[in-house]
């Protein structure tokens, strides 16, 4: 029986386990890189480890999320996370450079190496031919010290690509189809692979636009082959020699498969507040924008930019609606500059923003109460966008510019003729704002720089051996990390503040829950499936460490999400029957007793609710290892323990 794609991949990258899906596997990492919302702590939590020298094939760390400084906290951060970088070994993406996926995408990525990232969306270097995997911070810290990344082993799933895009049809449109049939839940434990004849319609930074937002799906990743197209792109960044030809067999066997005929779709739009509410845009209807934003690591290639010049040109953006264009990368800006294109969006009336992943993350361009806007972006979460009553929809920068020059949602079709771009055969290089690390020689003498608002990370104690506390949150189905920790510009430049960001804690949910927690001491929190979908931010446990939760009993987890839990030695707990849900209240008193023995050996242990007398089975769906790291407290203790 053939290999697919992604288990060619993990076969060459194997350092423990088996291919078997369910199982948990050890893969050795060749590239990781972070951005500075959570660089700071993946750095702290590196320098924990005692390891002189990143040991990776290429480590970067990116500036891209905390760049408006309004106070003293960003540039900081900054400062340190560019010293470090200096001092252990890696590559130093300055502030201005780009969003990190885009830059590693054009400048680093290579077909068939493995990447992980501290950030959620590090699958768009599938769009490349990589096997690349968003993590936690402590994940990423531990592969740049040379040890294994682990994952369950997941399914493969194919998605047959046939046909070709019509006219005003973009690659995003293909992405919201597909969450539309799969949900946000429907790639838990999955890995996404495209192929089909569809597969050599699409560049790479359309292929880069659909791994990106397989994020979306909850999917473990997502990948498309490395092919001539592939070539052609490293070929035009000057890294033809990275490429190498890589595909499924043809007798490859996959667990599930999905048919997508690229013709037959339609521009589409994904409405409030989650990315799989999908509707054909003619559909939805012309509803009144407030609001255009353009850009993230989703849709700010040369690419989709220049697409935005050309619809732009020589037209003016509607009085109603307020347009924001965010460049991609240097590159990109670079060349849009030179050729014109940058023009015809200034005099439209868009409001150029810097290279950085800005209002995607709520860090500027806020809508006005109530508003409508429409982003090119990959999350629409409540609240995401820093309005807390904000109506966001995802859709093609097609859709976007369009619908900037009526003032209402407007499908793309109706502008007549269609535009093409071709891609360049040549980009322009210049890695000027990529700063290389210092030799072994000179990293002795580089100091690292330390802000005053970079704070110790919290570690958990060795698990007790029994576990006692209130219910002190229960929440529903898909809460995202943006619930738990949220994002925006009040509470970013915090990021590396456990104690200050702790006031935010589920703030969208609960505004109450920080203070009850302390109060408590200790606490259990509740919630239904799909928790913790989203960003993989491992502030979204270490501040709920910090706050003092011990367990989070839900339905069902999101993977990396689940990972971060036991990583900060918080015990995630699933229902055996998840009516069993509805047996716990807020405020319940839970008793967890035997759990340190039934860690070590068992798969199921037992709730007791004692103010209702019930008792509550749940399961324990942890590998030896992660039981390992959870009587240690969290990985890094383990890692000091292991490594005596």
């Amino acid at each position: 029986m053939g290999l697919t794609l992604s288990q060619k991949i993990i076969k060459n990258h194997l350092l423990e386990g088996e291919m078997v899906a369910g199982n948990e596997i050890g893969l050795r990492i060749d590239q990781t890189l972070t951005q500075d919302a959570t660089g700071t702590m993946a750095y702290l939590e590196f320098e924990a480890m005692g390891v002189p020298r990143v040991k990776t094939e290429r480590s970067v760390a990116y500036i891209d999320h905390n760049t408006l400084q309004a106070g003293f906290e960003n540039a900081d951060d900054h400062r340190f996370i560019q010293s470090i970088a200096k001092k252990y070994g890696v590559y130093f993406s300055r502030p201005g450079n780009g969003i990190c996926h885009q830059v590693h995408l054009e400048r680093f990525g290579k077909p068939g190496k493995t990447l992980i990232g501290s950030d959620s969306h590090t699958p768009t270097g599938g769009g490349i031919g990589m096997l690349a995997f968003g993590a936690g911070g402590v994940d990423v810290a531990v592969a740049m010290g040379g040890g294994t990344y682990y994952i369950t082993m997941p399914k493969m799933v194919k998605v047959n690509l046939t046909g070709k895009l019509s006219d005003w049809v973009s690659a995003k449109d293909v992405i919201l189809e597909v969450l539309r049939i799969m949900s946000v839940k429907g790639g838990v434990g999955k890995i996404i692979e495209y192929a089909g004849e569809g597969v050599k319609t699409l560049t790479v930074p359309e292929r880069a636009t659909i791994t990106n937002m397989g994020a979306e799906l909850g999917a473990t990743t997502s990948i498309f082959p490395s092919d001539e197209i592939t070539k052609a792109f490293l070929k035009a960044q000057g890294r033809e020699q990275d490429w190498i030809e890589l595909s499924a067999d043809t007798d490859a066997q996959y667990d599930e498969c999905i048919d997508i005929d690229l013709s037959a779709l339609r521009p589409a739009a994904a409405m409030p507040h989650s990315p799989d509410n999908v509707k054909a845009v003619e559909d939805i209807g012309q509803i009144k924008v407030d609001q255009v934003c353009i850009g993230s690591c989703t849709n700010s290639s040369y690419l989709d930019l220049m697409k935005v010049a050309k619809i732009l040109k020589g037209k003016t953006v509607a009085e109603n609606v307020s347009l924001s264009i965010s460049p991609g990368s240097k590159q990109v800006y670079n060349m849009m500059a030179k050729n014109g294109a940058l023009a015809d969006i200034i005099n439209a009336g868009g409001r150029i923003l810097e290279c950085a992943c800005g209002p995607c993350i709520g860090m500027g361009f806020s809508p006005n109460s109530s508003g409508i806007s429409l982003r090119t972006f990959n999350r629409n979460f409540e609240g995401r966008s820093g309005t807390a009553d904000g109506q966001v929809y995802l859709v093609s920068p097609e859709t976007a510019a369009a619908s900037a020059l009526t003032g209402v949602l407007t499908d793309p079709r109706t502008l007549g003729d269609s535009i093409k771009i071709d891609m360049p055969e040549s980009f322009e290089i210049n890695d000027n704002l990529i700063i290389e690390p210092a030799s072994v020689e000179e990293a002795a003498n580089v100091e690292v720089l330390r802000g005053p608002n970079i704070k110790e990370f919290p570690l958990a104690d060795a698990l007790p051996a029994n576990i006692a506390a209130k219910a002190t949150l229960k929440v529903g189905d898909n809460i995202t990390t943006d619930h738990i920790m949220p994002a925006g510009a009040k509470i970013l430049p915090y990021r590396s503040n456990i104690p200050y960001m702790s006031q935010f804690c589920f703030g969208v949910c609960d505004k109450t829950f920080p203070e009850r927690a302390k109060a408590e001491g200790a606490s259990i929190i509740i919630g239904g499936s799909n928790y913790g979908q989203g960003s993989s931010r491992e502030h979204a446990a270490l501040v709920p460490l910090y706050l003092g939760v011990k367990a989070v009993v839900v339905k069902s987890f999101a993977r990396i999400h689940r990972a971060n839990l036991v990583n900060a030695g918080i015990l995630p707990l699933t229902f055996v029957n998840e009516d069993d849900y509805e047996k716990i209240s807020q405020g319940d008193a839970l008793c967890i007793p035997d759990i340190r023995e039934l860690v070590k050996s068992s798969d199921e242990a037992v709730i007791k609710n004692e103010t209702t007398g019930e008792d509550i089975k749940v399961k324990l769906e942890l590998s030896q290892r992660q039981r390992d790291i959870l009587l240690a407290g969290g990985l890094l203790n383990y890692t000091r323990e292991t490594a005596k």
